[in-house]
């Protein structure tokens, strides 16, 4: 068994930069479950505190209001977002059933916990001025992102007239699906609308000639 005096010097080795930020990862890793769990109004400073095993004091420390503490959350967020997506096209298969596998991730991602956490900061900044501030831009740079990477996994080129419109309606579409899942389990539905959806995109985009038709 260590000894709480060797505990203590092991602590003591790791560099208080990185205790910072596990600290701060913590905390807000807490505020976005919580956000989950509990939605906005029911996500306070004690609760995470509690959750993220941080003292009230420390806490307070780095984020002094509940809004400070959200704004952060929100940065997090969009860094996760950023790479869950980046991650998921890594895996993405290759050939005829490409299509259907880009439109399947983006819709896992947009009925994914993650989501449901950006969904409570985007009802919350409606009437929360400060807060809008915030999100605002980063649900910009967000939607940016995901459109280029969405793009990127179809290989399309937006050049061509109408790509860009069926690439931002099969973003609107699944952020639309991901908003009904925060409301009951609809996955079985939301895997035949992406289905058919994903044949039209073949039949518009041209691509049967390339790679084939989905099976």
């Amino acid at each position: 068994m260590t000894s709480p005096s060797a505990s203590s010097t092991a602590a003591a080795r790791v560099p208080q930069a990185d205790r910072t930020r596990a600290m701060r990862a913590r905390l807000l890793e807490a505020t976005v479950e919580l956000l989950v769990e509990r939605g906005f109004a029911g996500t306070s400073t004690t609760l995470v505190s509690d959750r993220a095993g941080v003292s009230r004091g420390a806490q307070l420390h780095h984020f002094p209001t509940k809004n400070d503490l959200v704004v952060a959350a929100v940065e997090h967020l969009t860094e996760r977002r950023g790479a869950e997506l980046a991650e998921a096209v890594a895996h993405l298969p290759t050939g005829g059933r490409r299509t259907r596998a880009v439109v399947e991730m983006l819709g896992d991602h947009f009925a994914s916990p993650v989501f449901a956490a950006a969904l409570e900061l985007w009802v919350a900044a409606r009437t929360d001025d400060a807060l809008l501030a915030a999100v605002g831009p980063l649900e910009q740079r967000v939607g940016r992102e995901a459109h280029r990477m969405t793009v990127a996994a179809l290989g399309v080129d937006e050049s061509r007239p109408g790509v860009r419109e069926l690439v931002q309606a099969t973003l609107d579409l699944v952020r639309g699906l991901g908003l009904a899942s925060t409301i009951t389990d609809d996955s079985a539905r939301r895997r035949r609308i992406l289905r058919e959806w994903a044949d039209v995109l073949d039949r518009e985009l041209d691509r049967d000639d390339d790679e084939g038709t989905q099976e």
